[in-house]
C-alpha cells in the first residue's frame, strides 16, 4: 500500500510524542500490571528488587517492540479504520525503516534485560508472546473469526513472566494464570467485538460480531466469563488466600451479572458497560494477586 508522506517538520516533544504511541502504551501498561501482579504473587513477600525491574522493563521493552511491528504489519487495515488511519505509520509521520529499527531495539534491549536479570523461563515465555502476537495473532485477524482465540496466547502471558521471574518455575499455578488470563480476555476482546463492530466490518476483519452476529457475540462473553470464575476458583484451591479468591469471585460475579442483564436495548451500551468492568476486573485481581502474601488464611 502506498502512504502519503508528511513534509511538516516536527519538534522533538512531538517526535517522542509519536514514537511513544508508536509502541501502543495502553496495552504495554495494561500488561506491565497483570506482570506485576504475577511477580509478586510468584515472590510471596520475598521480591528481589533486581530482577522485579529486569522483569518489568525487560517485558515492557518486548511488549512495546511486539506492538510496533504490529503497527507495521497492519498499516493497511488502520488505514481503512477511523480509529487507526491517524496512526504514524499511515501517515507516514514515521518512515517504515525507522520503525523497524525502533522495533528491534526495543527488542534487543527488552530481551538483554531479561536474558541476565532474570532467568531463561522468563525470557522464553516474553519471546514466545512477542512471535505468538507478531505471527500468527496478526496473520489469523485477516482470515479467521478464531483471531481472538489466538491472540491470547501472547495477551496471556504476562503474569505467567511475572510469576517465572519470581519462582524460576512453569508450574500449575503458571498454567492456570494464564488459562484465567485466556477467560479474561475472551470476554473483554468480545466486548469490543461489540462496540467497534461497524469498524472491524469497514476493514473487512473477520471478528466474531461481523461474521455471527452480535447475539453470538454476546453468548460468548457470558460462556467466557463463567469459564473465568471457573477457573479462577481453581487458581484459588492452588494457590491464593481465601481473601484474594473471594475479593475476585465477587468482582467476577457481579461480571456475570451485567452479562446476563439484559434489561439494556443499546447493545453497544451493553458492551461498553461489559468492557468498563473488565478493566475495573484485571486491576481489581492483579491488585490482590499482588498483596496475596498478606493475606495468609488460605482456601484448603
Amino acid at each position: 500500500m502506498t502512504t502519503s508522506i508528511t513534509t511538516k517538520p516536527m519538534s522533538i516533544r512531538t517526535l517522542l510524542r509519536t514514537y511513544y504511541y508508536l509502541a501502543k502504551p495502553g496495552i504495554v501498561y495494561g500488561n506491565s500490571i497483570a506482570a506485576i501482579a504475577g511477580y509478586f504473587f510468584g515472590a510471596a513477600g520475598d521480591p528481589n528488587i533486581i530482577t522485579f525491574f529486569s522483569m518489568l522493563i525487560g517485558v515492557a521493552l518486548v511488549m512495546a517492540s511486539a506492538c510496533v511491528f504490529n503497527n507495521i504489519l497492519d498499516r493497511d487495515i488502520d488505514a481503512r479504520m477511523a480509529r487507526t488511519k491517524r496512526r504514524a505509520l499511515v501517515s507516514g509521520d514515521v518512515p517504515l525503516a525507522n520503525a523497524i529499527v525502533y522495533g528491534t531495539t526495543l527488542l534487543v534491549v527488552g530481551t538483554l534485560l531479561l536474558a541476565y536479570g532474570t532467568n531463561l523461563l522468563t525470557l522464553s515465555v516474553a519471546l514466545f508472546g512477542f512471535i505468538a502476537y507478531v505471527g500468527p495473532y496478526t496473520y489469523s485477524k485477516r482470515k479467521t473469526i478464531h483471531s481472538t482465540l489466538i491472540g491470547t496466547l501472547s495477551g496471556s502471558t504476562p503474569p505467567v513472566i511475572g510469576y517465572i521471574a519470581a519462582t524460576n518455575s512453569f508450574d500449575m499455578i503458571a498454567v492456570l494464570l494464564f488459562l484465567v488470563m485466556v477467560a479474561w480476555q475472551m470476554a473483554h476482546f468480545y466486548s469490543i467485538a461489540i462496540f467497534r463492530r461497524d469498524e472491524y466490518a469497514a476493514a473487512n476483519l473477520p471478528i466474531l460480531s461481523v461474521v455471527k452476529g452480535v447475539h453470538a457475540t454476546r453468548q460468548q462473553i457470558t460462556i467466557y466469563v463463567v469459564l473465568f470464575l471457573v477457573i479462577w476458583t481453581v487458581l484459588g484451591v492452588y494457590g491464593t488466600s481465601l481473601l484474594t479468591y473471594l475479593i475476585v469471585l465477587l468482582a467476577g460475579l457481579y461480571w456475570l451479572q451485567l452479562c446476563l442483564d439484559r434489561s439494556e436495548t443499546d447493545v453497544s451500551r451493553w458492551a461498553r458497560k461489559q468492557f468498563g468492568w473488565s478493566l475495573w476486573l484485571l486491576l481489581i485481581m492483579s491488585a490482590t494477586l499482588s498483596l496475596n502474601s498478606f493475606f495468609t488464611l488460605e482456601i484448603v
